[in-house]
């Protein structure tokens, strides 16, 4: 339940009174007494619990998506512990919330979109509710808020059902969020105003603190047009920076930015040193946090999925704490800091950071139980249906190669139902590696038996949904698109794509941009690809469209839209393996790879 008892209409209730005296926000303390007797200190303690790319994974992730790599004390050895659930991540918050006066849960985006089919399968309102009950304050958008497109996103936040599945038992509409999202730099092209408030302000114990949220400039390249449309994406840095000086403005003198978009830590291990000034972070986020304003007192980030609690310097070169908790509900980051009341500013020297593991041997939250059981109920006609068999672990999201056995499956799959002439004729398939969000794993996670593959496991590995196209492009434009994973947007961070099979060619790391695809490796069976010939190639529409940096795709034309990736995956998994026959790993040998390479998805 949220703290101090506040209920959803209460909660909007404060938002619209704070909102009338220019807050934007909600003015309580949650779940605090009042201090008493005649000593006044001269700073307030607050703790934030922080956590990102939840992706509404409600129940433990499987596979490698649901474990931390972690020390053993005892054999100072790299392991993986088993990690994640939201009944344990409700517990751990509740737990970590102990002892402290004030307290708030913070988010930086994501927290809905590619999820499992328990929360996907229902646009993620069981997601939504879950949040609510284990006391989210705010949250930023994350890019993949913006699967749906923005209505939908303001549906989650409002509350009423579907436009087109309806509400989903009777008598029972869902609420919407308790807690408000954060759009400080996604405005309407209409209009040019943020199309959810910028920033949320909160008052501890007559300090003021204010939270400002943003999801990464570059999320259109990274959704569909259609998830996008109609809406502008401005600078993190600028709309950070423009928002802390109106807070000042209005007397919010501690800050704090929830960022959509992170770093790469040095270490696997979530809790590994950072080291001075922030030297074991890579990314993105290490330019932003040196860019953004001094007074933006801490900064929470994600997007990356990676765990780090590191300092970056600000612009005046003063340390700064800057975090971020892995995803899927494995961690919580607890920051603990001061208050002065005085000043009304975060003591920079006293804020500390730290990983937290969401260990599976914590009591369950009844509460999230419940409502697991509940989403499962209606589900399982669905999610437990069988669709294939396979005779190992096959991964996709938890392979660190660049390419991946998974992969190298989703784009067979695709080949397979789309090469038929009323298809699309299609000779090569690519997926994108980021819209693999899953592994396959060997081990049964119900009554299904080990080695089977139900609906809800193939869904959770392809959640969107997205249609296939099939287009016609050049032999130079198809080697463009395999250029495009090295260079332009991608020259920095390799996007590798995965291919089908027939396709082949030489990728070396050794060398720079586009100059890494070796021309003249790139074959399709065996033959090399002609330049001027025309190739019909198959993506799903995110890719076809020109996401994740790859404009070349764009160019093609006669563009046929067949069958969603989900369905002909499943449909693949059920031609190709039976209990008898199940499906083996992929020999991975479509990709030749010289020196070392790094694929972010």
């Amino acid at each position: 339940m949220p703290r101090s008892g506040q209920t959803g209409t209460f909660r909007r209730a404060t938002l619209a009174a704070a909102a009338a005296v220019g807050l934007l926000g909600t003015l309580f303390v949650p779940g605090v007494a009042q201090a008493h007797g005649h000593h006044q200190p001269r700073t307030e303690d607050l703790q934030l619990l922080a956590i990102n790319d939840f992706h509404g994974n409600l129940e433990p992730p499987a596979g490698s998506s649901g474990t931390v790599k972690e020390i053993d004390p005892a054999t100072g050895q790299t392991v993986s512990t088993p990690a994640g659930g939201v009944e344990y991540l409700a517990t751990a918050l509740r737990q970590a919330r102990e002892g402290h006066r004030n307290s708030l849960t913070v988010a930086a985006g994501d927290i809905v979109g590619a999820s499992p089919l328990l929360s996907g399968l229902f646009h993620d309102e069981p997601t939504i509710e879950a949040m609510n009950k284990l006391g989210l304050d705010v949250t930023s958008v994350g890019n993949h808020e913006f699967d749906e497109g923005s209505k939908e996103l303001l549906r989650l936040q409002n509350g009423g059902c579907h436009p087109t599945d309806g509400c989903y038992a009777a008598g029972r509409k869902f609420k919407g969020a308790d807690f408000p999202y954060l759009a400080a730099n996604v405005t309407s092209e209409k209009t040019g105003r943020p199309i959810l408030d910028p920033y949320w302000v909160t008052n501890v114990h007559g300090v003021k603190v204010g939270f400002i949220g943003v999801t990464l400039e570059g999320t259109p390249n990274i959704v569909t047009a259609e998830g996008v449309k109609g809406l502008k994406f401005g600078n993190e840095v600028t709309t950070i920076n423009k928002y802390a000086a109106e807070l000042k403005r209005k007397g919010v003198n501690s800050i704090v930015a929830l960022i959509h978009e992170g770093g790469y830590p040095a270490s696997p291990v979530y809790n590994y040193d950072c080291g001075a000034a922030g030297a074991g972070i890579s990314g993105p986020i290490v330019d932003i946090a040196k860019k953004i304003d001094p007074a933006v007192g801490a900064i929470v980030t994600g997007h990356t999925h990676n765990a780090y609690a590191c300092s970056i310097p600000d612009p005046n070169g003063v340390p700064r704490s800057v975090t971020s908790a892995a995803s899927f509900g494995r961690l919580y980051t607890e920051i603990d800091l001061k208050l002065d009341k005085r000043t009304g500013a975060i003591v920079r020297p006293s804020v500390t950071a730290a990983n937290h593991v969401v260990r599976r041997d914590l009591p369950k939250a009844p509460d999230m139980t419940k409502l697991i059981g509940y989403y499962n109920t209606i589900a399982a006609p669905i999610a437990n249906r069988p669709v294939g068999y396979i005779a190992a672990d096959i991964n996709g999201r938890g392979s660190t190669d660049l390419e991946k056995p998974l992969g190298d499956v989703i784009a067979d799959a695709q080949l397979a139902g789309l090469a038929p002439a009323d298809k699309g004729g299609a000779q090569v398939a690519f997926m994108n590696p980021g819209g693999i969000r899953a592994d396959l794993v060997y081990k049964a996670s119900g009554s299904e038996g080990d080695g089977v593959v139900t609906y809800g496991e193939a869904f959770t590995v392809q959640p969107f949904t997205n249609m296939m196209q099939v287009k016609t492009l050049t032999g130079a434009q198809l080697i463009q698109v395999l250029q495009q994973q090295v260079s332009g947007l991608n020259d920095a961070a390799p996007k590798i794509l995965q291919v089908s099979k027939g396709l082949t060619y030489t990728l070396d790391m050794t060398k720079s941009g586009a100059d890494r695809v070796l021309v003249a490796s790139v074959k399709l069976n065996g033959t090399a690809i002609d330049p001027a010939a025309s190739y019909r190639v198959a993506a799903n529409e995110f890719l076809a469209g020109g996401g994740d940096g790859f404009p070349a795709f764009s160019a093609g034309t006669d563009k046929l839209v067949g069958a969603s990736d989900l369905d002909l995956f499943t449909a693949y998994l059920g031609a190709n393996s039976k209990a008898g026959a199940p499906l083996a790993v992929p020999a991975r040998d479509r990709i030749t790879l010289v020196g070392s390479g790094s694929d972010q998805d």
